[in-house]
């Protein structure tokens, strides 16, 4: 049975539909995208984000997206993560572990008896998009990417792996590690 998930849900722009290393996507929705080629799917249950491939491509599609792709600041982390407090406390998540990353965010989340993962993270970016919009981010400018990548945890080795490897997550970037105080031990 599934006790938690690990979710990596991205900002918009990072990972494309047609990434060449693959994505979760099965079609390019959008037209300034689908000239860089077709959706590259995968069913791998490990990251494809090492992988060889040519990383100049990937920067001019990113560079053809109708908006400007996202990259956080340290500040809008801070608020994005004000936005997960918040949806957090409103439906009572357990949240394991977090990592707010420059162009994504890792977590592991505790199955919820009413809601499912997807709408979870739904109800996390919406909540993190408002406290981004109150803090002047630009109207109409999208800042997460649609739907998340997850993992279903099915026993206590599973989640603390889960735990350790979003938590290594910042400092394999270079970065200090993140405590939030939402975190649920």
């Amino acid at each position: 049975m599934v006790i938690a998930s690990h979710v990596i849900f991205c900002a918009y722009g990072f990972w494309l539909p047609n990434d060449p290393r693959g994505s979760w996507s099965d079609v390019v929705a959008a037209w300034e995208l689908l000239r860089f080629g077709r959706a590259t799917t995968t069913d791998t249950r490990r990251s494809v984000a090492g992988a060889q491939h040519d990383i100049q491509q990937r920067r001019l599609a990113k560079r053809a997206l109708k908006y400007p792709h996202v990259s956080f600041t340290g500040t809008q982390a801070l608020t994005i993560s004000r936005g997960f407090a918040k949806a957090i406390t409103e439906s009572d998540y357990r949240v394991h572990a977090c990592a707010i990353l420059p162009e994504h965010v890792h977590m592991v989340i505790a199955r919820h008896a009413d809601r499912t993962v997807e709408r979870i993270v739904g109800h996390l970016k919406g909540r993190a998009t408002q406290a981004l919009v109150d803090a002047d981010w630009p109207k109409g400018r999208p800042v997460w990417a649609e739907r998340c990548w997850k993992v279903f945890l099915d026993d206590d080795r599973d989640v603390h792996r889960a735990i350790d490897y979003v938590n290594q997550n910042p400092i394999k970037e270079r970065k200090p590690p993140q405590t939030w105080s939402f975190i649920h031990r």
